[in-house]
């Protein structure tokens, strides 16, 4: 019989052992979440440089027709009609997304739909601002006396005033058909402020398109 309590011991490990509990499906979460984190916030950022690469695309399209001057401008005109859209409807919480540009179409903002009212008003916004935008040019081209700035504030106030055809996709469609459900929904007043704004807005693009108009002997 040996007296030595030692000899039996159990010898000191230097590693882990693995026990029948290990819980893998935690430590690989821990491994691939950072992972799928990078991996989405890749994603996201890819598609944010998508959307801004729809307008260098759509300037060099319109380029091809006017030269790249006057489609730097034509393309401010729409980023700044659909920055309208974008500002009312994140006013209203309507979570809107940037604006996607559709060479020789246009350009969109997707958001949220909301009540009638709201839509009149995101519909309207488009038109105002960019309307707007082209009275910011049209002033441009009285102090330099210029035909191009002319030309880019008329085609700002044609566009707008485009938009607002009382039919389909385009804005001014949203904004009867939204004052049409308001008039028989009983919300006559709200109707007649759709109205008043609509046919407000038209009549200023026109007075702008009139202004701006430069006649065929000053091309």
């Amino acid at each position: 019989m040996d007296d030595d309590p030692g000899r039996f011991q159990v010898p000191e490990r230097d590693y882990d052992p693995i026990h029948p509990g290990t819980n893998w499906r935690a430590r690989l979460s821990k491994i691939t979440g950072p992972l799928v984190a990078v991996g989405l916030a890749l994603l996201k950022f890819s598609f944010i440089l998508v959307k801004f690469a729809s307008i260098f695309i759509a300037v060099a399209a319109y380029a091809l027709i006017w030269g790249w001057k006057f489609a730097v401008g034509v393309v401010a005109l729409i980023l700044l009609h659909e920055a309208g859209h974008f500002i009312e409807a994140k006013r209203e919480g309507l979570n809107p997304k940037l604006p996607v540009f559709i060479p020789f179409l246009g350009a969109y903002v997707a958001y949220t739909r909301g009540h009638p009212w709201q839509t009149v008003r995101v519909a309207i916004a488009g038109p105002i601002l960019g309307g707007a935008a082209a009275f910011v040019f049209y002033l441009l081209a009285q102090s330099r006396d210029s035909d191009f700035l002319y030309a880019l504030a008329y085609f700002g106030f044609f566009l707008n005033l485009f938009n607002l055809i009382p039919f389909g996709i385009f804005d001014g469609g949203a904004v009867w058909r939204s004052a049409r459900f308001l008039r028989h929904g009983g919300g006559r007043n709200l109707a007649i402020a759709s109205y008043a704004l609509y046919f407000a807005t038209a009549a200023m693009l026109v007075l702008g398109m009139v202004a701006s108009h430069v006649p065929q002997d000053r091309l």
